[in-house]
């Protein structure tokens, strides 16, 4: 049976793809422990310094294998014991990590694929890049972090409207609100992708990851105590060498050579 989680590192750059084109990349249970296990691995790994998620073949992820949950004339979603241990699933893994992530949107996202993308800190879309926030048409809420992740991204108001009438959005409209930074022809999602990794690797990797550390706290927390954490993070960056580098590199007018030390 073929890897369903693939990866490949280039210039500080890990790719994770999803790998079941033949069922447009839909969540099977080994995958959802394959996709976590890459994600930890990448941010435990000090040489990656952002990781690109995307599909094979024609979709990003059309949601969880429905297949796999079908039982007698039925499905069965019933829990099983030691299943509701959220904290090891990928999106919540995805916003717990400190290396930056960047969503290649190479095709259709619908259901857990959505919150995927959502749960990434940058979304590139392909020009014929849909999401289909289809939850309530099948009877159920998004259940993988679309609850809390899209009201901090495009305002309560807008998410509402999103989530109650469930229909799909385009790449163009997913520009405009701002849910993605970019679109790009179709077959150059991901070639963008990387590249803006790289852009993204070529700084202080410690900085970087405190960063996004930072506005992971900012989104929960008031002004006053973020910044206090704020402060907390500057204080051990200043006595890094990446810092020093940064000052050196400045001075000497060139462009910096970062070790992540």
């Amino acid at each position: 049976m073929p890897e369903q989680v693939l990866t490949e590192t280039t210039d500080g750059v890990r790719v994770v793809t999803l790998n079941r084109p033949d069922r447009m990349n839909t969540i099977s249970g080994p995958m959802l422990a394959e996709l976590s296990a890459a994600l930890l691995a990448a941010d435990a790994d000090r040489d990656v310094r952002a990781v690109v998620i995307t599909g094979a073949g024609r979709a990003f992820c059309a949601g969880l294998d429905l297949a796999e949950q079908t039982s007698g004339d039925g499905l069965d979603f019933t829990p099983r014991s030691g299943e509701l241990n959220v904290r090891s699933t990928p999106p919540v893994v995805l916003h717990e990590i400190d290396v930056p992530t960047i969503c290649a949107l190479n095709g259709g996202a619908a259901g857990y694929g959505m919150d995927l993308a959502l749960g990434c800190d940058i979304r590139l879309a392909a020009a014929s890049a849909k999401v289909a926030p289809a939850f309530v048409k099948r009877g159920i809420l998004p259940e993988s972090g679309g609850t809390w992740l899209l009201p901090r991204l495009v305002g309560a108001s807008v998410a509402a409207e999103i989530f109650f009438t469930a229909e799909t959005l385009t790449a163009d409209r997913l520009l405009e609100l701002g849910l993605v930074s970019r679109v790009v022809p179709d077959g150059e999602v991901v070639d963008a992708a990387v590249d803006l990794g790289r852009r993204i690797a070529a700084n202080a990797p410690l900085a970087v990851r405190a960063a996004k550390r930072m506005l992971r706290y900012g989104a929960e927390e008031g002004f006053t105590p973020h910044v206090q954490r704020v402060y907390q993070q500057l204080l051990p960056l200043v006595a890094t060498k990446d810092f020093q580098e940064g000052m050196r590199s400045f001075l000497e007018k060139r462009e910096p050579r970062f070790e992540g030390s």
